[in-house]
């Protein structure tokens, strides 16, 4: 009771009602319960019949067979658009000197700082293009203006853009002030300029004074357009960047326009006290458009309801999502295999092609396919577009859904047909493009000749706007049929499924030893040795084979 006295005589009856002094003596004893039975805070209170499972085998069977809401949605996008705005140029400062005893001194405004740089980086460990594609416009920040006493502006804030490895950048129109007034400068060099004409763009007045004053005023001559040295490293119009590898330093795609001059600069017998300034240059914008031209090292080809999530999940951390319908996948799920942790010896010692260990790889959870998919069924092209981006291929089979030789074959099938299907599209695209195109009075007889007219009689690129701006050509990609594969026979644990993965390692070996044809049906194919590895994804059996195998056609 002195307890409950001491409770009743705070406010918190006041300010929360639900508090009444029922529910605190039965907070209070429940409290005194737990505290004499002694149990921890994180365990259930009720008591179960069996004995509790042990938290490493809970923790497996939860992640291998999860429920049907323990999943997490991929944000996966390979292809977008964006806008690049560099940094313009901050203005030009108007100010004099004024110190003790010096009433009316010299000019001593300061120049305008540079605008920012748009920079790019291929890094490995980014596998999706979502973080650049939501934010559709990247600005760099604009040159700080200048200040008295000589104080030159603050540059532009830089922007880095860090994508996969395995990005193409392509440019699809682009706008350079600066440019522009370049190439009017070289076509009016040979009219006479009038001198001292007022323009809005370019000059900025004392602050105070009118506009009326300068309007039959004499202004100095505008000094030719200026760059900064950073432009010197930028990439050459139209942008066609093909990031197959890291790169150790960024790369400039957009460069920051240079800041206005301050009144020093135009100092003269006619103006001794200049009252005006220049402003900053506009920065210049690019619209490129970014592909991922490699999905994943692998990627998981497979009939519906194979086991591809599942295999996914027993291979790496993933949380795709897992069920017993079909398509529980519409979109790649991505997940990472660790091959060295930097924590003891690795699981598998192995090298890339540039020489640097490789500690991982990427595998790539493609939606299943169906009959007819090249003919734009189910998902359809979307799905085929996804494969074809996979260096290595990993036909996931069902060994308790039927003939395993017949579902590969089917498989096989729809790739077969689907590049037989972007052959034609691209002799067909290939035909139209070779026209006769007369640019600047030579004749050009293809798309790409035309490009590179336009760089050549526009040589700083001010304006550059594709045919069809909005629809790049698709990225050529090497033949699926030309990409090595194996067979991963899922659902091995299966009664009855040894004589169908009898069959199936007959047949592949049936392939190498080439008494079967390709089950594409196509000429050069990849003829290397074949194999099928039985797993278990559920019980995450036979899993380790695959990280072997598939680094080993991955370094070949």
């Amino acid at each position: 009771m002195k307890g409950m006295s001491r409770v009743s005589s705070t406010l918190l009856p006041f300010l929360y009602p639900c508090l009444d002094a029922k529910s605190l003596c039965v907070g209070t004893s429940v409290r005194r319960a737990l505290h004499q039975y002694h149990l921890p805070k994180h365990h259930s209170t009720l008591l179960t019949a069996n004995a509790p499972e042990p938290i490493e085998q809970h923790a497996a069977s939860s992640h291998l067979n999860p429920a049907p809401d323990d999943y997490a949605r991929t944000i996966f996008i390979d292809k977008c658009q964006l806008t690049l705005a560099a940094g313009s140029g901050g203005h030009g400062c108007i100010s004099f000197l004024r110190e003790k005893f010096i009433a009316d001194g010299p000019a001593n405004g300061g120049d305008g700082g540079s605008g920012g740089n748009i920079y790019i980086q291929a890094i490995r460990g980014e596998t999706s293009l979502h973080k650049l594609a939501r934010r559709a416009i990247v600005k760099a920040g604009r040159g700080k203006n200048g200040q008295g006493k000589g104080k030159g502006g603050q540059r532009g804030e830089d922007i880095l853009l860090q994508v996969p490895v395995g990005t193409v950048v392509r440019e699809i129109t682009r706008c350079d002030p600066v440019a522009e007034e370049e190439q009017q400068e070289r076509d009016n060099a040979s009219e006479d300029q009038v001198r001292g004409q007022w323009r809005r763009d370019k000059w900025i007045l004392y602050p105070g004074s009118s506009l009326s004053q300068y309007a039959m005023a004499e202004f100095p001559d505008l000094q030719r357009s200026r760059k900064s040295g950073v432009a010197l490293s930028q990439l050459p119009a139209p942008i066609d960047l093909d990031l197959s590898q890291p790169t150790e330093s960024p790369i400039l795609l957009a460069a920051g326009a240079v800041g206005g001059l301050g009144n020093p600069h135009f100092v003269s017998k006619t103006f001794p006290k200049p009252k005006f300034a220049t402003k900053g240059d506009p920065g210049m914008t690019v619209t490129v458009e970014l592909e991922l031209k490699l999905l994943a090292d692998v990627g998981f080809v497979g009939l519906p309801n194979a086991g591809k999530s599942t295999l996914l999940r027993a291979m790496s951390r993933s949380r795709a999502r897992v069920g017993s319908w079909a398509f529980t996948t519409l979109q790649p799920n991505i997940g990472t295999v660790v091959l060295d942790n930097h924590h003891g010896r690795p699981q598998l010692s192995a090298r890339r092609a540039t020489g640097e260990p490789r500690t991982y790889f990427s595998v790539a959870d493609i939606p299943g396919l169906i009959p007819d998919a090249h003919q734009n069924r189910g998902l359809g092209l979307g799905f085929l577009r996804h494969v074809e981006r996979a260096q290595v291929l990993a036909f996931v089979v069902d060994l308790g859904a039927g003939d395993a030789v017949e579902a590969l074959k089917s498989l096989w099938r729809e790739l077969a047909a689907f590049e037989n299907l972007r052959s034609m599209e691209t002799n067909v695209r290939t035909e139209s493009r070779m026209i006769d195109w007369k640019a600047f009075g030579s004749p050009v007889s293809s798309a790409s000749a035309q490009d590179a007219a336009v760089a050549n009689n526009n040589d700083s690129g001010s304006v550059i706007n594709r045919p069809a701006c909005q629809h790049l050509p698709d990225l050529h990609h090497s033949p699926i049929s030309t990409k090595p594969w194996f067979v991963v026979a899922t659902k091995a644990d299966l009664e009855g499924s040894q004589d169908s993965f009898a069959r199936l390692q007959e047949y592949l070996q049936a392939i190498t030893a080439k008494d079967e044809a390709h089950p594409s049906g196509l000429e050069n194919t990849w003829r290397g040795r074949l194999t099928a590895i039985p797993v278990s994804a559920i019980r995450g059996e036979g899993i380790g084979r695959i990280p072997e195998w598939t680094v080993s056609l991955l370094d070949d």
